[in-house]
């Protein structure tokens, strides 16, 4: 009898011990248990630009640097830019993405180009300015953006980043694109524009030295209107993916004192559902070889400036990473 009761318990232990192992009771490793969550991605596909552009090279250089630090492996997609890749992120093709600061919080919010939000977005980090720059020649009479009003001037293509950037500088001038005789041109013929007489200034957003401008002050005696401080703080505090940018001296030919303005910057975003884990090793993987990235743009991405312009919330794994550096949001 004693026998058979110790058979009877043993039995008992055994089919509790199955089935707490079952319900993840056990203490031993699991291969779909919590641990390090990188096992469940070993592969981020990047939505870059065209082929020509600064995100496809950088792209693959963070593509680089993620397989090198994280062993995640890659692929580096062309694409439209901005505003498509966030489509394509909402999409789930892509797990990473670059995009504009500007563009990240349309998309978040559904307003201007993007008719739904894509409220499943999160930040990575800042990369480097994508500069306003108002440009006139220095026999204009164009000193502020006050003095725009009434002349000619050029506030980008319909449709683009650049014409959205003009419109929030004259709000928080007071003014609109009514007080002005607005164009839709092109960066190029904008400056050919400004050659040839026909146009008084432009807006032009993009990374400095733009071409089209360096070709203008070639011929031209240009200058870059400045955006004064207090109008810069209304500005980001209006719209907070903006951030405060100055024009280096000697940028442009015959410009030798640094233009104070603002820029929005290029960013890398992620979906809200990558593991916190595989984002902050993706984010240090980036922000702590800085010093690897063979691109111009390289010596203006810093793990120091990478929250500047986030208008968007931070991922978890992105903002523990900035945390345990230090960096917050000013």
């Amino acid at each position: 009898m004693k026998k058979r009761s110790y058979f009877l318990g043993t039995a008992i232990v055994l089919m509790l011990s199955m089935i707490l192992a079952a319900c993840g009771g056990g203490s031993g490793d699991s291969s779909d248990g919590g641990g390090d969550n990188d096992s469940k991605v070993d592969f981020v596909a990047i939505a870059t630009g065209g082929t020509g552009g600064t995100y496809y090279p950088l792209g693959g250089t963070f593509g680089k640097l993620i397989t090198d630090e994280t062993d995640i492996k890659h692929s580096v997609e062309t694409s439209g830019a901005s505003a498509e890749n966030m489509a394509t992120l909402k999409a789930g093709d892509v797990q990473i993405a670059f995009t504009q600061t500007d563009i990240a919080s349309y998309a978040v919010e559904g307003t201007q180009m993007f008719n739904e939000k894509i409220d499943n977005a999160r930040g990575i980090g800042t990369l480097y300015p994508e500069t306003i720059q108002i440009v006139t020649t220095k026999d204009s009479g164009i000193k502020s953006v006050e003095d725009l009003k009434g002349k000619v001037v050029s506030v980008g293509e319909a449709g683009s980043g650049t014409l959205l950037n003009a419109e929030q500088i004259l709000e928080v001038h007071g003014m609109t694109t009514d007080d002005l005789e607005a164009r839709n041109l092109s960066f190029d013929d904008s400056t050919n524009g400004i050659q040839d007489g026909t146009i008084d200034a432009a807006f032009i957003t993009g990374g400095t030295p733009v071409g089209a401008v360096e070709g203008l002050a070639a011929t031209e005696d240009i200058s870059i209107v400045p955006i004064e401080q207090d109008m810069i703080d209304s500005l980001i505090e209006k719209y907070p993916y903006y951030a405060k940018d100055e024009i280096p001296a000697d940028t442009y030919s015959k410009i030798a004192e640094p233009v104070t303005t603002v820029a929005v910057r290029a960013m890398l975003v992620t979906y809200e559902d990558m593991p916190e884990d595989v984002v902050y090793n993706i984010t240090k993987a980036i922000f702590e070889n800085t010093d690897k990235i063979q691109h111009a743009k390289g010596e203006l991405i810093s793990a120091e400036t990478a929250l500047d312009g986030m208008g968007i919330e931070l991922h978890p794994g992105a903002k523990k990473y900035f945390d345990e550096k230090g960096i917050s949001k000013e």
